[in-house]
């Protein structure tokens, strides 16, 4: 899981963005409200926009897609 947060003040489209707490473009403490923690950035928009209609996903965080971890289990003898 991954914490989110909404931006307080809009880029230059008008909209509010939803960042990742790692995004660079995440604005100052300041400027942003958290959101909570969530699996992807599609959930974490589903609540910024009850909180704001004109949030979005920020382009970076969407782009930073996850990793799959393959845990393998060894075989004792």
């Amino acid at each position: 899981m991954k914490f989110y947060y909404l931006a307080t003040t809009p880029n230059s489209e008008g909209k509010f963005e939803v960042h990742e707490r790692d995004c660079e473009l995440i604005p100052s403490a300041y400027d942003r409200d958290y959101l909570g923690p969530f699996n992807s950035g599609q959930e974490a928009l589903r609540k910024g926009q009850k909180l704001n209609e004109k949030a979005v996903v920020c382009s970076r965080c969407v782009s930073n897609k996850p990793i799959p971890v393959v845990i393998r289990s060894r075989k004792s003898n």
